[in-house]
Protein backbone atom coordinates (compact mmCIF):
# COMPACT_ATOMS: atom_id res chain seq x y z
CA UNK A 1 0.00 0.00 0.00
CA UNK A 2 1.51 3.29 -1.43
CA UNK A 3 1.47 6.19 0.82
CA UNK A 4 -0.60 9.41 -0.23
CA UNK A 5 1.13 12.79 -0.64
CA UNK A 6 0.81 14.99 2.52
CA UNK A 7 -0.56 18.11 0.82
CA UNK A 8 -3.42 16.13 -1.58
CA UNK A 9 -7.07 16.25 0.36
CA UNK A 10 -7.68 13.58 -2.45
CA UNK A 11 -5.64 10.71 -3.43
CA UNK A 12 -6.52 8.19 -6.02
CA UNK A 13 -4.30 5.07 -7.27
CA UNK A 14 -5.21 2.61 -9.63
CA UNK A 15 -8.88 2.55 -9.79
CA UNK A 16 -10.59 -0.11 -11.84
CA UNK A 17 -14.16 -0.72 -12.00
CA UNK A 18 -16.55 -2.22 -14.25
CA UNK A 19 -20.05 -2.12 -14.61
CA UNK A 20 -22.61 -5.21 -14.36
CA UNK A 21 -22.92 -5.00 -17.95
CA UNK A 22 -19.19 -5.87 -18.09
CA UNK A 23 -18.30 -2.57 -19.70
CA UNK A 24 -15.07 -1.08 -18.24
CA UNK A 25 -15.70 2.34 -16.65
CA UNK A 26 -12.07 2.79 -15.44
CA UNK A 27 -8.62 0.83 -16.41
CA UNK A 28 -6.28 2.04 -13.56
CA UNK A 29 -6.80 5.83 -13.18
CA UNK A 30 -4.59 7.63 -10.87
CA UNK A 31 -4.82 11.27 -9.51
CA UNK A 32 -4.23 13.42 -6.45
CA UNK A 33 -6.36 16.71 -5.69
CA UNK A 34 -5.06 19.49 -3.50
CA UNK A 35 -6.81 21.07 -0.74
CA UNK A 36 -9.03 24.03 -2.17
CA UNK A 37 -8.39 23.17 -5.58
CA UNK A 38 -11.02 23.29 -8.28
CA UNK A 39 -10.51 20.32 -10.04
CA UNK A 40 -12.42 19.56 -13.40
CA UNK A 41 -13.01 15.94 -14.87
CA UNK A 42 -13.06 16.00 -18.65
CA UNK A 43 -13.79 13.62 -21.88
CA UNK A 44 -16.91 12.57 -23.55
CA UNK A 45 -19.96 11.00 -22.56
CA UNK A 46 -19.35 6.86 -21.68
CA UNK A 47 -15.15 8.10 -20.44
CA UNK A 48 -15.62 7.31 -16.99
CA UNK A 49 -15.83 10.53 -15.36
CA UNK A 50 -19.29 9.59 -13.01
CA UNK A 51 -17.78 6.53 -12.42
CA UNK A 52 -14.61 8.21 -11.16
CA UNK A 53 -16.32 10.46 -8.93
CA UNK A 54 -18.72 8.02 -7.78
CA UNK A 55 -15.87 5.96 -6.55
CA UNK A 56 -13.61 8.94 -5.05
CA UNK A 57 -16.92 10.07 -3.04
CA UNK A 58 -16.98 6.37 -1.70
CA UNK A 59 -20.73 6.55 -2.88
CA UNK A 60 -19.52 3.44 -5.34
CA UNK A 61 -16.41 1.25 -4.23
CA UNK A 62 -13.70 0.52 -6.71
CA UNK A 63 -13.69 -3.02 -7.67
CA UNK A 64 -9.58 -2.40 -7.45
CA UNK A 65 -7.50 0.34 -6.44
CA UNK A 66 -7.41 3.07 -3.51
CA UNK A 67 -8.88 6.12 -2.43
CA UNK A 68 -7.77 8.17 0.02
CA UNK A 69 -8.91 11.15 1.98
CA UNK A 70 -6.46 13.77 4.21
CA UNK A 71 -4.77 10.17 4.27
CA UNK A 72 -7.32 7.92 5.48
CA UNK A 73 -7.99 5.07 3.35
CA UNK A 74 -11.71 5.22 2.00
CA UNK A 75 -11.36 2.03 0.13
CA UNK A 76 -11.08 -0.04 3.30
CA UNK A 77 -14.08 1.61 5.25
CA UNK A 78 -17.22 -0.38 5.80
CA UNK A 79 -20.76 1.15 4.11
CA UNK A 80 -21.77 2.71 7.10
CA UNK A 81 -18.29 4.47 7.89
CA UNK A 82 -18.59 5.64 3.87
CA UNK A 83 -22.13 6.91 4.86
CA UNK A 84 -21.12 9.20 7.69
CA UNK A 85 -17.99 10.41 5.60
CA UNK A 86 -20.12 11.46 2.93
CA UNK A 87 -22.54 13.16 5.07
CA UNK A 88 -20.12 14.81 7.27
CA UNK A 89 -17.38 15.88 5.19
CA UNK A 90 -18.61 15.44 0.97
CA UNK A 91 -21.50 17.32 -0.91
CA UNK A 92 -22.53 15.94 -4.13
CA UNK A 93 -24.57 17.60 -6.98
CA UNK A 94 -25.97 15.25 -9.77
CA UNK A 95 -27.16 16.38 -13.51
CA UNK A 96 -30.66 16.43 -12.75
CA UNK A 97 -32.14 17.73 -9.72
CA UNK A 98 -33.52 15.23 -7.31
CA UNK A 99 -35.50 16.79 -4.51
CA UNK A 100 -37.84 15.29 -1.63
CA UNK A 101 -41.10 16.33 -2.98
CA UNK A 102 -42.46 16.67 0.59
CA UNK A 103 -39.77 19.24 1.66
CA UNK A 104 -40.16 23.31 0.29
CA UNK A 105 -37.11 24.67 -1.38
CA UNK A 106 -35.50 25.75 1.90
CA UNK A 107 -36.18 22.25 3.85
CA UNK A 108 -34.59 20.30 0.78
CA UNK A 109 -31.39 23.05 1.17
CA UNK A 110 -31.25 22.21 4.83
CA UNK A 111 -31.44 18.57 4.76
CA UNK A 112 -28.01 17.47 4.71
CA UNK A 113 -27.17 19.69 7.82
CA UNK A 114 -30.53 18.91 9.91
CA UNK A 115 -29.11 15.16 8.88
CA UNK A 116 -25.97 16.79 10.82
CA UNK A 117 -27.53 17.48 13.57
CA UNK A 118 -27.60 20.93 13.15
CA UNK A 119 -30.83 22.93 14.95
CA UNK A 120 -33.39 23.73 11.96
CA UNK A 121 -33.04 27.68 13.08
CA UNK A 122 -29.48 27.33 12.22
CA UNK A 123 -29.76 25.33 8.90
CA UNK A 124 -32.38 27.39 8.04
CA UNK A 125 -30.38 30.42 8.04
CA UNK A 126 -27.57 28.64 6.07
CA UNK A 127 -29.80 27.19 3.68
CA UNK A 128 -31.33 30.48 2.90
CA UNK A 129 -28.16 32.32 2.81
CA UNK A 130 -27.11 30.16 -0.49
CA UNK A 131 -30.96 30.21 -1.94
CA UNK A 132 -30.57 33.92 -2.09
CA UNK A 133 -26.63 33.84 -3.96
CA UNK A 134 -28.12 31.45 -6.29
CA UNK A 135 -31.15 34.03 -6.99
CA UNK A 136 -33.95 31.61 -5.99
CA UNK A 137 -34.40 33.64 -2.13
CA UNK A 138 -38.42 33.98 -3.34
CA UNK A 139 -38.97 30.40 -4.07
CA UNK A 140 -37.85 29.21 -0.47
CA UNK A 141 -41.82 28.01 0.12
CA UNK A 142 -42.37 26.77 -2.98
CA UNK A 143 -42.57 22.86 -3.33
CA UNK A 144 -40.38 20.72 -5.80
CA UNK A 145 -43.41 20.37 -8.19
CA UNK A 146 -43.99 24.54 -8.45
CA UNK A 147 -40.67 25.06 -9.16
CA UNK A 148 -38.55 24.82 -12.77
CA UNK A 149 -36.49 22.45 -13.52
CA UNK A 150 -33.62 25.02 -13.72
CA UNK A 151 -34.70 26.12 -10.18
CA UNK A 152 -34.78 22.89 -8.99
CA UNK A 153 -31.41 22.56 -10.12
CA UNK A 154 -30.46 25.49 -7.70
CA UNK A 155 -31.68 24.10 -4.83
CA UNK A 156 -29.99 21.44 -5.00
CA UNK A 157 -26.24 22.91 -5.97
CA UNK A 158 -27.77 25.14 -2.12
CA UNK A 159 -28.09 21.86 -0.59
CA UNK A 160 -24.54 20.78 -1.34
CA UNK A 161 -22.77 23.90 -0.44
CA UNK A 162 -25.12 25.10 2.60
CA UNK A 163 -23.10 22.32 4.99
CA UNK A 164 -19.45 24.01 3.56
CA UNK A 165 -18.58 20.45 2.66
CA UNK A 166 -14.38 19.59 2.59
CA UNK A 167 -15.14 18.44 -0.69
CA UNK A 168 -17.77 18.96 -3.55
CA UNK A 169 -18.51 16.66 -6.21
CA UNK A 170 -20.15 18.35 -8.91
CA UNK A 171 -21.44 15.67 -11.73
CA UNK A 172 -22.35 18.03 -14.64
CA UNK A 173 -24.28 20.56 -12.39
CA UNK A 174 -25.35 22.90 -14.80
CA UNK A 175 -26.87 20.50 -17.71
CA UNK A 176 -30.49 21.15 -16.69
CA UNK A 177 -29.55 24.93 -16.89
CA UNK A 178 -30.00 27.67 -19.62
CA UNK A 179 -26.68 29.17 -20.72
CA UNK A 180 -27.57 32.22 -18.76
CA UNK A 181 -28.56 30.42 -15.66
CA UNK A 182 -25.68 28.31 -16.29
CA UNK A 183 -23.12 31.00 -15.75
CA UNK A 184 -25.02 32.36 -12.65
CA UNK A 185 -24.55 28.92 -11.05
CA UNK A 186 -20.97 27.98 -11.99
CA UNK A 187 -19.88 31.65 -10.97
CA UNK A 188 -21.54 31.15 -7.73
CA UNK A 189 -19.95 27.54 -7.56
CA UNK A 190 -16.87 28.54 -7.73
CA UNK A 191 -16.47 31.86 -5.74
CA UNK A 192 -18.32 29.86 -3.43
CA UNK A 193 -15.38 27.46 -3.06
CA UNK A 194 -12.47 29.93 -2.87
CA UNK A 195 -14.24 31.56 -0.35
CA UNK A 196 -14.87 28.77 2.01
CA UNK A 197 -11.57 26.62 0.84
CA UNK A 198 -13.82 23.67 -0.50
CA UNK A 199 -12.35 21.66 -2.79
CA UNK A 200 -14.03 21.03 -5.32
CA UNK A 201 -14.13 17.49 -8.28
CA UNK A 202 -16.50 18.34 -11.42
CA UNK A 203 -16.85 16.15 -14.11
CA UNK A 204 -17.93 17.93 -17.10
CA UNK A 205 -17.90 17.86 -21.24
CA UNK A 206 -18.08 20.87 -21.34
CA UNK A 207 -15.08 23.52 -22.09
CA UNK A 208 -16.35 26.36 -21.01
CA UNK A 209 -17.08 24.79 -17.51
CA UNK A 210 -13.32 23.02 -17.85
CA UNK A 211 -12.25 26.51 -18.30
CA UNK A 212 -13.08 28.17 -15.04
CA UNK A 213 -11.09 24.94 -13.03
CA UNK A 214 -7.48 25.25 -11.45
CA UNK A 215 -6.96 22.18 -13.41
CA UNK A 216 -8.38 19.79 -15.76
CA UNK A 217 -7.89 15.88 -16.17
CA UNK A 218 -8.92 14.49 -19.05
CA UNK A 219 -10.89 10.54 -19.53
CA UNK A 220 -11.23 8.52 -22.76
CA UNK A 221 -12.32 5.03 -22.33
CA UNK A 222 -11.44 5.08 -18.82
CA UNK A 223 -8.18 6.01 -18.50
CA UNK A 224 -6.62 9.25 -17.97
CA UNK A 225 -5.41 11.33 -21.22
CA UNK A 226 -3.03 14.16 -21.12
CA UNK A 227 -3.49 16.08 -24.71
CA UNK A 228 -0.23 17.59 -25.71
CA UNK A 229 -0.29 20.61 -27.89
CA UNK A 230 2.64 21.42 -30.15
CA UNK A 231 3.89 24.96 -31.34
CA UNK A 232 1.39 26.35 -33.76
CA UNK A 233 3.03 25.89 -37.23
CA UNK A 234 2.89 27.32 -41.09
CA UNK A 235 -0.49 27.78 -42.24
CA UNK A 236 0.54 25.01 -45.00
CA UNK A 237 1.48 22.62 -42.34
CA UNK A 238 -1.51 23.12 -40.66
CA UNK A 239 -1.66 22.31 -36.61
CA UNK A 240 -0.87 18.64 -34.57
CA UNK A 241 -1.88 18.06 -31.05
CA UNK A 242 -1.31 14.72 -29.89
CA UNK A 243 -2.85 12.56 -26.61
CA UNK A 244 -0.56 10.47 -24.70
CA UNK A 245 -2.21 7.91 -22.35
CA UNK A 246 -0.76 7.81 -18.82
Amino acid sequence: MEAPPDNDVLWAHSLHFTHRDGSRALQGVSLGVREGEILAVTGPRGSGKTALLRCLSGLTPAQRGEVWFNSVPVHTMGPLTRERLRRDRFGWIDPAPVLVPELNAWENAALPLMLRGTGRRRAKVAALEWLERLDIGDRTRSRPHELTQSERQRVCVARALAPAPSVLFADEPTAPLHLADRAHVLRTLTTAARSHGITVVLATHDSDTAALADRTVTLRDGRRVNTVHLPPMAESEGRTACSLSV
